[in-house]
């Protein structure tokens, strides 16, 4: 049995859950294939209809929802109703483009008779995280569903209980429970036909590997290391620093897409850090996440919170500056959960584990530079390529420097969820992942083309061609 805790007062459990062991996988996957043939033989707009109700049915329960996420994950109540809320706008955008991006299409000309159709995988074993389960997790159940697939869930243990809930919500759909063990019996049973994994690097290293002995396709959504780089001319508000500093700390730092490296000219470092310290100030409040006005809890976990600490005393350690960020709620108690104080830290270098190691938490380096080549450099040196962001008032200067980025998603003048769309895909390059999520690509990810093909020789009147001849070459 999982118990998760709340991690904002580590004495409550939330809730449980029974670990699922590789006869429960078994059992969990047979029956998503059992369920695929007539799921699938639903026309797409039928599908579409069912998971639109579904989705309905799930934004009734937005506030129920929204408050256990914020229980077991820690992050706060806003946080989470918006989460849910973009989550079933996803579903919505999903249902209502499906039809046309899944349609077949088919050329009937001189050249023969071509029809190209759009066909399912069959069973979809999901694996995903914790820190924004129920969007992730629709991000693969959404469109693998709506294109005729069934699928396997298996949530993190850090947040099972809420996109339990979802998954249960929705047709086809067969959650586990688990570690490393479950999901490594869903990456490799048989009859998964396709993976789709977000999470760290090692566990998606493994999984991957496990996908790949079965030689199981799999899309991968992995970590990053986002820099910011603000160009000489960059011009913010104080809404804009406001913006940015939640890039950066929106759940306590901990995702995947946050703005983690922030480059600012040398001769403009000193304004821009202290607007940034002062939009912290203004935006930034720690406390218990079901408390009114808190927009950053805790982390995750204590391994999680150890280490955060242990990045910003390495920080020190190297000559860096730690300033404390933002304001305590009142009457929070910071010993109650695993909460971190975030910081601002300046002086490092890049070699800093701070700056060359995703950090996932509340604390986020200031580095300075001295040309446009150089912090192109910086920027794309490491091995992650998730986003990025470019911040310029001169939008074709800052698409020009977006264009030479290793990053599979540039975001231009903001960073993280304000930059973000529905028709958009996202994923990373390097070492982040293959495979997109959002946008037509997203659904695409879930079906195989499937082709029927007359060529013209061999139809009726044709002159047909001689045995092992080559088309196209007479």
């Amino acid at each position: 049995m999982i118990s998760r805790e709340n991690p904002a007062r580590i004495t409550e459990i939330v809730g449980h859950v029974p670990v699922t062991g590789p006869d429960g996988v078994d059992a969990a996957v047979r029956r998503a294939d059992a369920e695929c043939r007539d799921w699938s033989a639903l026309p797409v707009a039928a599908r579409a209809e069912i998971l639109r109700e579904c989705g309905e049915t799930l934004a009734a329960r937005q506030e129920e929802l929204a408050t256990l996420l914020a229980r077991e994950s820690g992050k706060p109540l806003a946080d989470c109703r918006g989460e849910i809320g973009f989550a079933l706008a996803y579903l919505r955008w999903v249902c209502d483009h499906a039809p046309r991006v899944l349609a077949p299409s088919e050329v009937d000309d001189g050249a023969g008779r071509l029809v190209l159709s759009r066909e399912p995988y069959g069973v979809v074993g999901c694996v995903t995280p914790w820190n924004a389960p129920v969007i992730l997790a629709l991000l693969k159940l959404a469109p693998a569903l709506v294109a005729g697939n069934t699928a396997v869930l298996k949530p993190s243990p850090l947040a099972p209980l809420t996109v339990g809930e979802v998954a249960g919500a929705l047709p086809v759909v067969f959650a586990v429970h688990g570690g490393a063990q479950t999901g490594r019996a869903l990456a490799t049973h048989p009859l998964v036909r396709k993976v789709a994994f977000t999470g760290g690097d090692v566990a998606g290293r493994e999984i991957a590997a496990s996908a790949g002995a079965m030689l199981t396709p799999s899309v991968m959504e992995l970590g990053g290391n986002d820099p910011a780089v603000f160009l000489p001319d960059f011009s913010l508000t104080a809404a804009d620093y406001e913006r940015l500093v939640m890039a950066s700390f929106a759940t306590s730092g901990q995702v995947c897409m946050a703005a983690k490296r922030l480059y600012v000219p040398r001769g403009r470092a000193a304004e821009f850090a202290e607007a940034y310290v002062a939009a912290a100030e203004r935006v930034l409040v720690t406390g218990d996440p079901l408390t009114p006005g808190v927009s950053m809890g805790p982390v995750v976990s204590a391994a999680a919170a150890d280490r955060i600490r242990a990045l910003v005393a390495a920080s020190a350690e190297r000559g860096g500056t730690a300033v404390p960020l933002g304001r305590v709620a009142p009457g929070h108690d910071p010993d109650a959960g695993y909460f971190v104080t975030p910081v601002l830290v300046t002086d490092l270098d890049d070699a800093a584990p701070l700056v060359a190691e995703e950090q996932f938490g509340p604390a986020v380096p200031l580095l300075v530079y001295d040309t446009e080549e150089e912090v192109l450099a910086r920027a794309n040196a490491g091995e992650l390529g998730l986003g990025a962001s470019v911040w310029s008032p001169d939008e074709e200067r800052a698409f020009a420097l977006a264009g030479r980025l290793e990053a599979g998603f540039v975001f231009v003048n903001t960073h993280n969820r304000t930059g973000m769309s529905l028709r958009a895909p996202f994923g990373g390059v390097k070492r982040s992942g293959y495979g997109r999520e959002y946008g037509e690509e997203g659904l695409l990810e879930y079906v195989q083309t499937k082709v029927v093909h007359a060529p013209a020789a061999f139809r009726s009147g044709g002159q047909g061609m001689a045995p092992g001849a080559y088309p196209g070459t007479g």
